[in-house]
């Protein structure tokens, strides 16, 4: 049977990766984004949509008529107050959602959502969760990915400059990581046939355990640096190098209790890991294809 799969932020590290595959498998996509010289350069078929996700009628329009749809809040590093931005797009969202008549949701939320604050931006996806739950007859899988391998690209100007790579997450406490790309494919396995029914989650939570001190010598060794010394970042050293690099001081400020909230074990898997939330995908493979080209550009 046919259907229609709206994918929201679709030209993101997960939505664009995510496009791509359903179109491979014959899934007819709308790819719904602000750009739409971006959105039609995505895949071939694919029907471009453009709506911001806070434009309540427009969004509404791009959802008409669609199955299912892949929703997420889009990282936006200059909000002076994150959190309400965040309420403010899952507000919106649902609400076109419910306008829209749309029976399922796949969102994009995270580990450490089923806690209710004190875990910076995180707290803010489960808000999403809990507005998405609101709406009536709406059913909803929660997809929840641990810490993105992407994250760890935000250390090569710092590598570059100083010689050194370094995380707020204590140095020796290991801590799951996944690669954008398994989260596409797991997303995409879902959403070929989406027949999840009420309100749920499934966690995806890569293919190991890292700790920090780890991260840096796989990526050490990638770079022809093997002796890359690892630094263990204070919380306010953390927050300043935030601040320098342009973010905003409120999302830098949730950014430290999200690491805060690693440290002391507030984010952490409920489900264990099997083979649901397990992928494929190694940081040493992601060092070697990913982290090695952006820090040779």
């Amino acid at each position: 049977m046919s259907h229609t799969v709206a994918v929201t932020g679709a030209t993101g590290h997960v939505g664009a990766p995510l496009v791509r595959a359903l179109r491979e498998k014959g899934v007819a996509v709308r790819a719904i984004g602000r750009h739409l010289d971006r959105l039609n350069a995505l895949a071939p078929g694919v029907d471009s949509r453009v709506a911001a996700l806070d434009d309540v009628p427009a969004l509404t329009k791009a959802l008409e008529g669609a199955d299912v749809v892949y929703a997420l809040i889009p990282p936006s590093y200059g909000e002076t107050d994150f959190r309400g931005y965040q309420r403010r797009l899952g507000d919106s969202i649902a609400r076109a959602v419910e306008a829209a008549g749309v029976p399922r949701a796949l969102t994009l939320s995270s580990l450490g959502a089923d806690v209710e604050s004190g875990t910076g931006p995180i707290a803010g996806l489960r808000d999403l969760e809990k507005r998405l739950e609101a709406v009536p007859r709406l059913n909803v899988l929660h997809l929840r990915p641990t810490y993105f391998m992407e994250n760890e690209l935000n250390s090569i100007a710092l590598i570059k400059t100083a010689g050194i790579s370094g995380s707020a997450i204590k140095a020796d406490h290991a801590f799951p990581l996944v690669a954008t790309r398994d989260i596409a494919a797991a997303a995409a396995e879902i959403l070929v046939d989406p027949t999840f029914t009420g309100h749920s989650f499934r966690e995806l939570l890569g293919p190991r355990d890292y700790t920090p001190r780890q991260l840096t010598g796989i990526i050490g060794a990638a770079i022809g640096r093997p002796d890359l010394p690892h630094v263990e970042f204070a919380y306010e050293d953390t927050l300043k190098a935030l601040v320098g690099a342009g973010i905003s001081a409120d999302l830098a400020r949730l950014f430290v209790e999200m690491y805060e909230a690693f440290n002391e074990g507030r984010v952490r898997s409920l489900q264990g890991r099997g083979p649901a939330s397990t992928t494929p995908t190694t940081f040493e493979t992601f060092a070697r294809e990913v982290f090695v080209p952006a820090y040779r550009s």
